[in-house]
């Protein structure tokens, strides 16, 4: 039988996963095989501005953990893989698609998003979605718009009553 401090260690890797899991948005599991330490480094830094991270752990400790919260990634669980998480929705996923892009060694397995199992079909589809500040100046974009059609309605109305 295991020692009782290992079984400790292994309950305290679990309960961590578990935390990250009810405190994220949003978490990745992608293989990072093949990756250099200096493209690793490479993506932990573009991780950490979009205001996400990333952490190894054994599959059998994410395993239980998942089992724990009644989440089906056992299929993913398969070769080493790596646990990207945030708070933000959709950044982790516009982070390592684009890395992806660049490195063809990464590869997306599968996420989870506000409780929701996302394939690589759904990865690569919340991967064009606009990120936060994209989205509102594109709102502030169409606000201005409305503002300078009607103050241009209003000028030309005022033209039109004073030629009367």
């Amino acid at each position: 039988m295991a020692n009782q401090k290992i079984l400790a260690k292994k309950q305290e890797v679990i309960d961590e996963i578990k935390d990250k899991v009810n405190n994220s948005s949003s978490f990745v599991l992608f293989d990072y095989r093949g990756l250099t330490d200096a493209e690793i480094k490479e993506l932990r830094r573009a991780l950490r501005n979009a205001d996400a991270n990333y952490k190894v752990y054994k599959n059998t400790l994410m395993a239980r953990a998942f089992n724990d919260l009644n989440i089906d990634l056992s299929s993913a669980l398969e070769g080493p893989s790596a646990f990207a998480y945030s708070t933000d929705q959709i950044a982790p996923i516009k982070v390592l698609s684009d890395f992806a892009k660049d490195h063809e060694a990464l590869i997306l397995k599968i996420g989870y998003v506000d409780g929701e199992i996302a394939d690589n079909k759904k990865l690569a589809e919340y991967a064009t979605i606009p990120s936060r500040d994209g989205l509102l100046t594109m709102l502030a974009g169409g606000m201005i718009g409305l503002v300078r059609d009607l103050s241009i309605c209003l000028n030309l109305y005022c033209e039109q009553k004073e030629e009367k």
